[in-house]
Formats: structure tokens, C-alpha cells, sequence
């Protein structure tokens, strides 16, 4: 749980960039990907219930956000969905430094009318759902014939470029 904004913001900023580094390698053709013939969610629906779940997620917590309109249907392309995910992250940073406050993290909420959590697990929450949901992404990428780019670390390409450097 966060226990002030600034402790939020901090890791947002890092994980907001590393989403950022997934959406930007999408195409326009691996948009289309799909988890499989039964699940016909595609990575340009993820990465756009990426955009979304911000405003739904807390916005199911009272925060106001003035975002982007998420409720279109998913784009076409692949640049549209990361313009979309840089203004709605604007939006949420900012409605959250004008709106909350360290205070309000610890208060409890029970979020969508049935996860007891607080202010600042909810925050806890959303972080964990971007992760969620970006590997999910890179699995969908390399289906579609992308390759992800290292996250947390290089990937296997990176990892072999790291070791034909060395020698």
C-alpha cells in the first residue's frame, strides 16, 4: 500500500514508462492478435483496457479524471492507443495531486462494493493490473510476430545481443 502521493507517483512514473515501452513497440497488425478462437480479446484490446481500467478503476474510488474518451472502440492503430495511455496517465497524475492526499490513503473504501482495500490499496491495485497486463501483452506480441522489449530486464534477444558484446 502507498502510504503518501508522491510514494505513488514515484513508482507510477517508473511503471508508466515501462508500459509505454510495451505499447510503443505494437503495430498496427499485431493489434489484431488474439488471446485464442475462444477468447477473441485481442493485444489492441488490452492495451486499450489499459487506457480504460485507469479512469474505471479509480474513478470507481471518486477520483475525478478529465481523460481522454476510452469508450470508443478499440483503434485501429497502434499509435492511437499509445496517445490515448499518455493522456490518461496526465490525466490520473494530476486529478490525483489536486484531488487526494496522504491522509486519504489510509482510509478505507471497499471498491466496486466488494474489495475491502483503502485509498492506497486501490492505487496498490491498479499498478498491479498494468503489470498484469503488459506480460500478458508481450506473450500477445511474440504470438503476433513483435518482439517485446525487455521490462524488468533485457528480453532473449537483448540477453544475446548482451552476450555477443561480451565475447
Amino acid at each position: 500500500m502507498y502510504r503518501s502521493i508522491n510514494d505513488f507517483l514515484e513508482d507510477w512514473s517508473q511503471e508508466e514508462a515501462l508500459t509505454l515501452k510495451v505499447l510503443e513497440a505494437l503495430t498496427d497488425d499485431s493489434l489484431k492478435q488474439s488471446v485464442s478462437a475462444a477468447q477473441p480479446r485481442s493485444l489492441g484490446d488490452l492495451g486499450w483496457h489499459l487506457v480504460g481500467s485507469l479512469d474505471i478503476m479509480l474513478g470507481a474510488a471518486g477520483l475525478v479524471i478529465a481523460g481522454p474518451e476510452y469508450k470508443l472502440p478499440t483503434p485501429e492503430r497502434a499509435s492511437d492507443i499509445v496517445q490515448g495511455y499518455r493522456q490518461m496517465s496526465d490525466a490520473v497524475t494530476n486529478a490525483l495531486k489536486q484531488q487526494w492526499n496522504d491522509e486519504k490513503l489510509s482510509q478505507g473504501i471497499l471498491l466496486f462494493g466488494f474489495i475491502d482495500t483503502t485509498y492506497g490499496g486501490v492505487l496498490k491495485t491498479v499498478v498491479r493490473h498494468q503489470i498484469h497486463h503488459r506480460g500478458q501483452m508481450t506473450i500477445l506480441m511474440r504470438q503476433a510476430g513483435v518482439v517485446p522489449p525487455g521490462v524488468y530486464g533485457p528480453n532473449e534477444e537483448e540477453s544475446a545481443a548482451i552476450r555477443a558484446a561480451k565475447g
